[in-house]
């Protein structure tokens, strides 16, 4: 797959969701006259689905109003991706700032209905963390209801799939249950970069510093990333489709500085333990899981290491014992929330290296003939991103076809700067074009440029920060 285009477009609107799924339209647009599922009772105020439909119609311009037509041919398999990472926000129940909302991925699909012309399939897919309940995510975020609505009423299948082959109970941080998962219904496909990879250039790093991924097991991520061998499981749904649209929720990350378009693929795997997340140990012994050697994170490391390789021998619901345990970690080493441990730090050099690697494994592998994202910025996240940030109430959209030029524009306006967060250093491509900012108005344009800096994770503070004195025009 090859990108088409460098330009990324953005808009601004009313910094508010509409509240009741399935999220119709404020007025009845007269490309979708007669189409019983984008018109019937519309809703008041309905700003997220106009700003989509401003952004279509200033990236891809259509007499008709059917804009999505430029890139969906009527009998396309169409793969829509949000973000369901988690289905609320780590320490309360809020969420719009967590996850995509459902109000955007309505709008969406209501465009790739109309350019399918009755004939093709839409398939909404996702792989969210190994411990989230997708259908209580689903649901919150509406996209269930959605679902829902398009079964009754329209004229092509639209699917909802977990894309996982496990989800977990957790309590507390620890793993209490595990239950199998249908998966992909198409499987899996494993993809192997190689000298590609963008760990291809630290292979063979202190072995002492092993890579750490998603699970208590850590031979098996060693065993995809070692030997020259660097390698992702990707759901053949994604694979196989022949359009992909991305939907990530714009927030900053405490492993990567940001997660929006180039991040989100990290839902298109099947197995999270093939994804290197950190090295073990701190840098003074070829690590990033700590900031800096002391004897904390020394036996901290030594502790939790022997505590996952028990775990991942017992029987999932043994693991209730280690939760006292755990409590106890954290009065003696501190709380996530405030002490940098788990590679949650600007030193990370492992964490971006895999979101790089698994988009250059989506343009290798996949059929499609091009990938879109439209960011959800309306509601965006700030602070202990990305499962406990603080909301920011932005009121953005934002367009692209290259999801790093994209990430890279919207990393700029939230204050960052994309020359030092290192998945946005490393091109996925060798064309060297720039990306051209294209806002759907003047006001847009004045909104976004006055909205304040973000807030980074507190392992970034000082570090990815654009001077005060910045113009804040690209």
């Amino acid at each position: 797959m090859q990108i088409r285009d460098r330009k990324v477009f953005l808009t601004a609107l009313a910094a508010v969701y509409p509240k009741e799924a399935p999220f119709h339209p404020s007025e009845n647009y007269p490309e979708f006259q007669g189409a019983e599922w984008a018109s019937l009772k519309a809703e008041k105020d309905n700003f997220v689905y106009e700003g989509i439909r401003d952004l279509l119609k200033k990236a891809y311009p259509d007499a008709q109003g059917n804009y999505l037509s430029a890139v969906i041919k009527p009998g396309d398999r169409v793969v829509i991706k949000p973000n369901l990472v988690k289905a609320c926000h780590e320490k309360n129940d809020e969420w719009e700032q967590v996850i995509t909302h459902g109000s955007v991925l309505r709008a969406v699909v209501d465009y790739v209905i109309l350019a399918l012309k009755g004939e093709g399939e839409v398939v909404i897919a996702e792989a969210p963390q190994t411990d989230t309940s997708f259908s209580e995510a689903a649901s919150r975020s509406g996209i269930a209801d959605i679902v829902k609505w398009y079964e009754k009423t329209a004229p092509v299948k639209v699917t909802l799939l977990d894309l996982r082959k496990e989800e977990w109970l957790s309590k507390d941080g620890i793993t209490v249950k595990r239950t199998d998962l249908a998966g992909d219904p198409l499987g899996y496909r494993a993809v192997d970069l190689a000298s590609e990879s963008a760990f291809s250039e630290v292979e063979g790093k202190d072995a002492s510093a092993p890579l750490y991924g998603a699970d208590y097991d850590l031979k098996e991520t060693a065993a995809h990333h070692s030997n020259g061998r660097h390698e992702y499981l990707l759901a053949e749904t994604v694979l196989l489709c022949d359009v992909i649209i991305n939907l990530p929720k714009l927030k900053t990350h405490k492993k990567t500085g940001l997660t929006c378009a180039m991040k989100n693929l990290v839902g298109i795997n099947g197995d999270k333990n093939w994804l290197p997340h950190y090295r073990m140990g701190s840098p003074e012994a070829g690590g990033d899981q700590f900031k800096e050697k002391s004897w904390k994170t020394k036996s901290e490391r030594g502790l939790v290491t022997f505590g996952k390789n028990l775990m991942y021998r017992l029987p999932a619901w043994l693991n209730e014992i280690f939760r006292p345990i755990k409590a106890l970690g954290r009065l003696v080493y501190g709380d996530t929330s405030k002490t940098v441990r788990s590679g949650n730090w600007y030193g990370n050099d492992t964490c971006w290296r895999m979101v790089w690697d698994l988009n250059k494994a989506l343009l290798k592998a996949a059929r499609a003939r091009s990938i879109i994202t439209i960011t959800d910025a309306v509601i965006a996240g700030e602070g202990d991103g990305p499962l406990a940030p603080d909301r920011k109430e932005c009121g953005w959209l934002a367009l692209g076809e290259d999801p790093q030029s994209l990430d890279k524009v919207l990393a700029f306006y939230m204050g960052f700067d994309a020359g030092k967060i290192a998945y946005l250093m490393k091109p996925l491509s060798s064309e060297n074009k720039e990306c051209e900012v294209v806002f759907t108005s003047e006001n847009a344009k004045a909104r976004i440029e006055s909205t304040p800096p973000f807030r980074p994770h507190f392992g970034w503070v000082g570090k990815i920060e654009l001077p005060a004195d910045t113009k804040n025009s690209l």
